[in-house]
């Protein structure tokens, strides 16, 4: 009779033991997974405010797209336009 108890003493704190390392496993499984989440989210958030700004910029460039300026700008630098009677200067160095 008390042989029975011991064994069965023996096996409630070896199934408790089981059941408190699994439950350590998993809190440990889980927080890795937590990190890589938090990870990804804050790359996420730096992308995101790096599209913002950029957004930004593309406004500004659109409501500038009509102006003198920048059509002058753009024919200057793309398509090497100048105005009449304007003096270039080419650098014959490079």
């Amino acid at each position: 009779m008390v042989h029975m108890k011991n064994k069965i003493n023996l096996l409630k704190k070896i199934i408790f033991i089981a059941i408190l390392i699994y439950a350590i496993i998993t809190v440990i499984k889980q927080q890795k997974i937590l990190n890589t989440y938090a990870v990804q989210s804050a790359n996420l958030d730096t992308q995101i405010a790096e599209a913002k700004e950029e957004q930004q910029k593309l406004n500004e460039e659109k409501e500038n797209v009509n102006s003198s300026e920048y059509i002058e700008g753009v024919a200057r630098e793309k398509l090497d336009m100048y105005l009449p009677n304007e003096r270039v200067y080419v650098d014959s160095e490079n």
